[in-house]
């Protein structure tokens, strides 16, 4: 079994990507067989629980006050349809129930809200994750003691391209919340997005930066979904660079399984415009946890059905036990 590395350089990154693509996926499927159940995939649930109205200006966001999409604000959800919606996701097979909230950080007064939703689908036998924006110390400490399982908070990008993305926050201030949220003994889950205009120099940054910090236990890799009125759907439409190459997505996909051998590796946004083909070798590569449902927070999703399909074209069933549970529990 490959050991986990936090040493790994630009340049030994780089040599991977350059690998022969079937020698690059033999070698990703051999690590992954040897951490992981093979043809199992865990199936994730994502609700946005507090929609817009973002201060933010991450420029592929539609729920950016920065952004001209229309996406009308919402308050907090009540607990109670939370519930509901978690309880909907575990009955069409979620192991996972993930909420994320359109914030730049949550308020104190959101708080107690907040707790009542991770206790309540923990109760459910659900694995639960939060992406609230950025964390105090104190508040990452509630949400442990709430029995939170994750905390989602990507660095998004290499760090040398964080700042043509998002300027209205650093991304030293994203390492800041992840170190209150693996202090508290939450789970981290953390990736970025690929397909907003980068080289492949920023996808090897974006690996290496990742793989380089204690190895997140989830990492998401998403593709771009370009939304008309974002600063980056507006810049990549009509252009070649606004749909990243499906062979480069699965050479990142299977370089994050190489690099970070234990962690899950999730297939997150822009599966919906992915082909079966595309998909099947990202799980070739080491993917193995898909979102479900239509929607993901407020870009389309493929759909329970056509997952349902695909993975039984591929022989792969649906992941039973949580991979990973509260590092508290863990240690005991």
């Amino acid at each position: 079994m490959s050991k986990a590395r936090t040493d790994w350089t630009r340049e030994e990154i780089t040599a991977l990507f350059d690998l022969p693509f079937m020698d690059l996926l033999h070698e990703a499927q051999t690590i992954h067989r040897a951490h992981h159940p093979r043809n199992e995939v865990q199936l994730s649930t994502l609700l946005s629980i507090k929609t817009g109205g973002c201060p933010e200006d991450c420029g592929y966001c539609n729920q950016s006050v920065h952004a001209e999409t229309g996406l009308k604000a919402t308050k907090l959800m009540d607990v109670r349809a939370v519930m509901q919606a978690a309880a909907q996701a575990k009955d069409a097979g979620s192991g996972r129930f993930c909420m994320g909230a359109a914030w730049r950080n949550p308020k104190d007064r959101d708080m107690p809200a907040l707790v009542e939703m991770v206790k309540g689908v923990r109760a459910m036998g659900m694995e639960t994750c939060m992406t609230l924006g950025m964390l105090t110390p104190k508040q990452a400490d509630m949400l442990a003691e709430a029995g939170l399982d994750y905390y989602n908070h990507n660095i998004d990008t290499a760090p040398e391209k964080y700042a043509e993305v998002i300027t209205t926050r650093t991304f030293a201030d994203r390492m800041d919340t992840l170190e209150a949220v693996r202090s508290a003994g939450i789970n981290v889950c953390c990736g970025g997005i690929v397909g907003m205009g980068e080289t492949r120099a920023d996808r090897i940054g974006f690996i290496h930066a990742l793989s380089t910090m204690p190895h997140p236990e989830s990492v998401p890799i998403n593709a771009l979904v370009p939304v008309k009125g974002t600063v980056l759907g507006d810049m990549l439409e009509g252009t070649p660079l606004a749909k990243i190459d499906e062979i480069e997505f699965v050479r990142t996909v299977a370089v994050a399984r190489i690099t970070m051998p234990a962690s899950m590796v999730r297939l997150s946004a822009g599966r919906e415009s992915m082909s079966e083909a595309c998909q099947a070798l990202c799980f070739m590569a080491g993917a193995n946890s898909i979102f479900t449902g239509d929607k993901l927070l407020t870009t389309p999703n493929a759909g329970d059905d056509k997952d349902a399909l695909l993975l039984g074209k591929l022989g792969i069933t649906p992941m039973q036990a949580a991979p990973h549970g509260h590092l508290e529990e863990a240690a005991e």
